[in-house]
């Protein structure tokens, strides 16, 4: 999808928001905040916003010399969520139908998002996750991902924050292990998950881990490794967690399920869903 220029104000505030995280020397965040600003104007709005999220964070990176601005806060987001895993699983194994209930404790997992908040509220966690099980998704959708994932010989599941893949596992437990591929960030970018957050979160436990050799949100096909490249061109199914993965994939021609929720007005206006609507988006659909 292309960038909106609703899109430019948010990427002004996680660029302050990360240049307060790294330094609080007033004269190196001014001349971050101009610098990111001075790229922002010339801004190509064809490419998806995590394209461009991708520059500004290396202008963040760069300048004040912090190769992980988020590194403490998502080990922190982990550690929450774990301490939260046990009743999530138990939510499953208590259910009448273990599938459709990690399916939509993955989808409320999306709230784990350091774009819109930097912790975990458990309480908020319990009461999305209720909401998420009661949900109204379309009509046979998580019927159709479980038939998908049954016939498909080989998944790739992208993941999408710290902490959110913690909420992973209780649908990673219900996959194929033996045919599962757990994708994540080959380089820190904000809150998105990388090989020791997958390892913090036990995924290596239940699946196969790669990165995608791309330190940019989402998944920008262009900037991932050939290696990346030829498993997601040859996956019989691919499971895309998040929004930044929704901006670079939906208009991609492959066979692939977005689970997300629309938690911005430019993500919600591109899948013609409501503010908040909770998404589970078939190849069809």
């Amino acid at each position: 999808m292309k960038t909106y220029f609703d899109c430019i104000p948010c990427f002004i505030r996680q660029a302050l928001d990360a240049t307060r995280m790294v330094t609080d020397d007033p004269v190196v965040q001014e001349r971050i905040l101009r610098d990111v600003l001075r790229l922002v104007s010339e801004l190509d709005l064809s490419l998806p916003p995590p394209a461009l999220g991708h520059e500004i964070h290396r202008i963040i990176r760069r300048a004040s010399n912090s190769p992980d601005p988020y590194a403490d806060l998502k080990a922190h987001l982990n550690t929450a969520a774990l301490e939260l895993l046990p009743e999530l699983e138990r939510w499953v194994e208590e259910s009448s139908d273990p599938f459709d209930s990690a399916v939509r404790i993955a989808v409320a997992g999306n709230i784990v998002d350091l774009g819109f908040t930097s912790e975990i509220d458990p309480q908020e966690v319990r009461a999305t996750i209720d909401k998420a099980l009661a949900y109204p998704f379309p009509s046979g959708a998580i019927e159709k991902l479980k038939a998908a994932a049954s016939a498909a010989r080989s998944i790739l599941y992208l993941a999408d924050n710290a902490g959110e893949i913690v909420f992973d596992r209780l649908l990673l437990a219900q996959l194929p292990g033996d045919r599962v591929t757990v994708a994540v960030h080959g380089g820190p970018i904000l809150n998105d998950a990388m090989r020791t957050d997958a390892e913090q979160a036990g995924i290596g436990e239940l699946a196969e881990v790669v990165d995608n050799g791309s330190d940019a949100p989402g998944t920008v096909l262009e900037a991932c490794s050939r290696e990346f490249r030829q498993r997601f061109d040859s996956a019989d199914l691919i499971i895309s967690k998040g929004m930044a993965n929704f901006e670079t994939l939906n208009e991609i021609d492959r066979p692939i399920w977005f689970l997300l929720q629309a938690k911005c007005p430019v993500i919600a206006r591109e899948a013609r869903v409501e503010l908040g609507t909770m998404m589970i988006l078939g190849p069809s659909q």
